[in-house]
């Protein structure tokens, strides 16, 4: 994280950090005419849907990695140079940035910063602002892949059975009440919920990190033990991961998410309040396959092969 102030004498410093700007919220696509109507001096638009994202299959989710080529291309454009640090803000907490940063962090880049409470804290504390599009000077940086740790789907499919696998979104979606944008309601079996909004404080700024630490604590989630994150396109989860890591904990993203799994008809579906139990594969069939767990408890909607 980097606060306000701190960003404020970056700024003015000898060696000011290139800054990005990447507001995106699902279902609001004018990011880039919010950024052109007030930025922090010489913020470069990010455009998170075409720039932080590739193109593949459903089951490749909604916002798939980008090819790192494609990544670099986009970051020259932005002006990033070898060695200059990156600072990344949004007005939504960090929820759209933090792509930004886990991306960058993936591709190669170390000196890479949330602005902790995003544009609200920059004015809160006077910061200036100005309006326009900027057009800096192309970059020169080098980027590659594999920097940070991924899931594929079948390695988030077994995580709860060795670690812990946190589904950041909503708790309503993760109980499978309401799905309003990807093809069925619910989780990945195991997965525990822990919605990524309540890393935050009410006014967009990060928890302190030992209100974090209790919170994942009391998910299971710890240092040394496997923890994989996901979200509904792998935007949100990039977040919960930077939360993770104020905590102490390292944390896998699953790229896909909710959006690649829920658009494979083979992958079963939970719904309700809990995580499955991980069954113990000596001890028999898994609990549930019957009569199933009564009300309160999770339902797991097999693939429609698996339910005959």
């Amino acid at each position: 994280m980097v606060d306000a102030s701190t960003l404020a004498r970056e700024l003015a410093g000898p060696r000011p950090p290139a800054l990005l700007d990447v507001r995106w919220a699902l279902g609001d696509p004018h990011g880039r005419r919010h950024h052109e109507q007030a930025h922090l001096p010489g913020a470069v638009f990010v455009d998170l849907d075409t720039e932080l994202a590739g193109h593949g299959a459903p089951t490749d989710g909604r916002h798939p990695l980008p090819e790192p080529a494609d990544l670099q291309a986009a970051a020259r454009r932005w002006g990033l140079r070898t060695g200059r640090p990156v600072r990344v803000y949004d007005d939504t907490g960090g929820l759209a940035a933090a792509r930004a940063w886990w991306l960058l962090r993936w591709a190669g880049l170390t000196d890479v910063r949330l602005l902790d409470g995003g544009l609200a804290a920059w004015r809160a504390a006077g910061g200036a602002l100005e309006s326009g599009e900027v057009h800096p000077e192309p970059g020169d940086v080098e980027l590659g892949a594999g920097h940070l740790p991924v899931l594929t789907t079948e390695e988030a499919a077994a995580l709860p059975g060795r670690g812990v696998l946190l589904d950041a979104r909503a708790a309503e979606r993760y109980r499978g009440e309401v799905e309003p944008v990807d093809p069925r309601a619910g989780h990945v079996p195991g997965a525990r919920c822990a919605p990524t909004t309540v890393n935050l404080t009410p006014d967009g700024h990060f928890a302190p990190a030992a209100a974090l630490r209790e919170r994942f604590a009391e998910l299971g989630a710890t240092d040394g033990r496997p923890v994989g994150v996901y979200c509904g396109s792998g935007v949100t989860a990039a977040h919960q991961v930077a939360a993770l890591r104020i905590a102490g904990v390292d944390a896998a993203l699953y790229p896909g998410s909710w959006s690649a799994w829920s658009s494979d008809p083979s992958r079963p579906v939970a719904t309700g309040p809990a995580p499955d139990p991980t069954p113990d594969p000596t001890s028999g069939p898994a609990p549930g396959r019957g009569p199933g767990p009564g009300p309160a408890g999770p339902r797991t909607q097999r693939p429609d092969h698996d339910r005959t």
